[in-house]
Formats: structure tokens, sequence, C-alpha cells
């Protein structure tokens, strides 16, 4: 009954649905820059070569640990965390209809240049929110309430993915980005009426002890050899995972799906499994603690992989196509939610924007460089073999939980809070 009576109360509160629109705004931009804009070029008719370059856009979410110190460091009007979020909120709104007064022929290169501009200024609003998010939840909620932030991430993706591809159909492309851009408002209005957190012992006292003392108090606070466990369990959680799916699109065309059975299917068996997964990741974690979450979650999406290497041996089945990707995507809403809770734990208040941008930076890395090298992996070894490969790899990451956090374990960056 108790345990009953803590979800209900870590559920349904303002710091819940405050989550819904820190996932709502961080995920609207990143959505238009990898769904709407690669939609709105081939319309017009770019080639796919250049399109493809387009994912280079994506840079500044791998680096921004670079400048995020500014963001502890200096505190503009309206707060630390408030002022840069209407800062960045702004500067998107501002932004985004930018697009629609350019043409994917002549103004090619511009096009390019805006989108780095907003990918910059979407990478930094995620940085002030994830250490927003990490201030403003008890450590209890942690997990709930960053399953609640990636999901509503996720779900904003079905208004660049969706609403404006119809609207698109009916209307100019300046006027669908325009529309588009107003979702933001739901951003501002949030930052607008929200509290700043209260920050006990200051904000940094120069740029260099903002740079600096981040990575001392983490490697103070751990030890030199924790720490880089900790690293590395971050580097190699999702990596296998990541691999897995890296290439999901093309391996289910070798199996002979159509594209019209891929749409379909994906669509429905992937958002919505991997939203209640995230959900209930984060309920379960209220009673499980983040520990043992990561153990639970982190084999269900091993067994995930395992159902791609089932998918390439049976080939073209709908139902195991659906299952597949339903678990899968189960899989990484569960993972992704203890997952997340670990990094926001693992960050200490006073440098939270600075850590937490490094931390899910390195986790950004398998998704840049090691997912460029599966096409290769796929040639030499066939689907089915690729597939055991990327469980295999994703093993170390589980072996890393004997010290980053064990089974019966208290939370070891307890000490941080």
């Amino acid at each position: 009954m108790a345990n009953n009576s803590s979800v209900k109360q870590a559920f349904f509160n303002r710091r819940m649905l405050i989550c819904v629109f820190t996932g709502f705004s961080s995920g609207l931009p990143l959505y238009i820059l990898i769904g709407l804009l690669p939609a709105w070029l081939r319309s017009e008719g770019v080639d796919l070569k250049a399109i493809g370059l387009f994912a280079l856009i994506q840079l500044p979410f791998t680096w921004k640990f670079l400048w995020a110190p500014l963001f502890d460091r200096y505190i503009p009007p309206f707060g630390r965390r408030r002022g840069w979020l209407l800062i960045t909120q702004i500067a998107l709104l501002s932004s985004i209809p930018a697009f629609g007064m350019l043409h994917p022929g002549p103004d090619l290169w511009a096009i390019a240049y805006l989108a780095v501009v907003v990918a910059f200024f979407s990478a930094s609003q995620d940085i002030v929110l994830d250490a927003y998010r990490r201030e403003l939840l008890l450590d209890n909620e942690l997990g709930l309430g960053n399953a609640v932030h990636v999901n509503a991430y996720k779900i904003a993706g079905l208004i660049p993915g969706s609403l404006s591809l119809i609207l698109a159909d009916h209307l100019p492309w300046s006027s669908v980005f325009f529309i588009t851009a107003l979702f933001m408002l739901l951003g501002i209005a949030m930052t607008l009426f929200v509290s700043e957190p209260v920050l006990k012992n200051g904000a940094p006292k120069t740029l260099r002890a903002a740079v600096v003392e981040p990575f001392q108090e983490f490697i103070g606070r751990n030890g030199l050899k924790s720490a880089g466990l900790i690293l590395g369990f971050i580097f190699f959680y999702k990596l296998g995972d990541s691999m897995a799916t890296a290439l999901a699109t093309p391996f289910y065309l070798d199996m002979g799906f159509s594209k019209t059975e891929i749409g379909l299917i994906a669509k429905n068996a992937g958002l919505w499994p991997s939203v209640v997964g995230g959900l209930l990741g984060g309920i379960w974690m209220v009673k499980l603690g983040i520990n043992r979450a990561l153990w639970v979650f982190g084999l269900v999406q091993m067994i995930a992989i395992l159902g791609f290497a089932w998918l390439a041996s049976v080939g073209h089945s709908l139902l195991w196509l659906g299952m597949v990707i339903g678990i899968e995507a189960l899989g990484v809403g569960l993972g992704t939610a203890a997952f997340v809770a670990f990094i926001a734990h693992a960050t200490h208040p006073l440098y939270t924007a600075t850590q937490f941008a490094l931390f899910t930076s390195l986790a950004a890395v398998p998704r840049t460089f090691a997912n460029a090298a599966t096409g290769y992996l796929v040639e030499w070894f066939g689907w089915v073999a690729f597939f055991l490969f990327c469980f295999v790899i994703a093993i170390p990451g589980m072996l890393l939980l004997f010290k980053v956090a064990p089974w019966n374990g208290r939370q070891e960056l307890e000490n941080a809070q």
C-alpha cells in the first residue's frame, strides 16, 4: 500500500507536468531537423546524397559539453536556468520560420547554415532543460520524471513528423515552418510560469571554475577508478542496442518488407510501446530504485536485440516484424528511462549543466561513430551474426553494473546530493 501511495505521489504532481513541457520543448526542434527538413528538401528535388550530408548538423548535440559551462557560470535576467531557457527558446521560435523564406535549389548552403544555427540553439536548450530537470526533481522522482520527459520528447516528433507533413499538402512550406515553430510557445509559456530552482551554494565564481571544477568534483567525489568505470558504463550500456537499430530500415527492406508495411507497422508497433515502456520504467523505478532498474531493463534491452536475429532467420513475417519492433521499442523505453535517471543522479547540483552535457555527449558517441561501422559489419557477418555481435557488445555495459550499480548496493552517487 505504501508503495502504491508513493507511486501516486510521484506521478501526480506539478513536477511531472513540468517534465511533459520540458520533453516536448526539447524534442520539437530536433525532429524538425531530422524529420521535417529532409522531407522538405526531398519534396523540392534535392538529391539523397546532399540530404544525407545534412546529418552532420547533429554535431552540436555531440559537442554541447564544450559550451555548457557558460550556462553554469553566467546568470542572465530571469535566473540561471529560466533566463537561458528563454534566450534559447526565443532564438528557436525566431530561427525555425526562416527555413520557409529560403528555397532548396539556390539556397541549399544557406539552409545548411541555418540548420546548424537551429541545431546549436536546440542543443543549448537541451543543456539547460537537463540541468533544470535535475534540480527540479526529488531523488526518488528521477526515474519517473526523466521517463515522462523522454516520452514527451518522442511525442513531440508527431508535430513535424505528421501534422506538418499533412499541412504541407495544403499550405506553402513558409506557412508550414511558421506554424510548426509556434509550438515552441508551449516551452516559452512553461519557462515563464515555473520558478527558478534554488541553488544553495551559488554559481561557479569564474569561467575557469565552471570549466575545471565539474571534472574535479566528479573525479574527487568518485575517485579516479570509479569515475572511469562510470564513464565506461555510460558509453557501453546502450551501445549494443544503438548499433542493432542503426540499420533497422535497410534490414527490414532486405527481409522483403515493403515501405508501406514498414511505415504502418513501425509507426504503430514502435512509437507507442516505447512510450508505454518509458512510463512503466519510470513507475517501476519508484519501487525498484535506479540500480535494480538498470539490471532489469538492461536485460530486456539485450533480449530485444536477439529478436532482430530471430527475424533475420525467419524472414518475411508481418507478425514477427510487429513483435520484434514492439519488444525492441519497449526495451528502449525501459532502458532509456533508467539510463537517463542514472546520468541525472551522477551530476552535482552546482555543475548540473556541464556534467549532464558531458555525460549525454559521451552517450551519443556510439550513435555518431560506432554506428558508422555497422554497414561494414553486416557485409562481413550477415544479418544474423551481426545482431548476435550486437548482443555480445551489450555485455560489457551489463558487467559494469557490478561496480557502478550493484543489485543490492546503495546508489553510489547519492553523496552528490
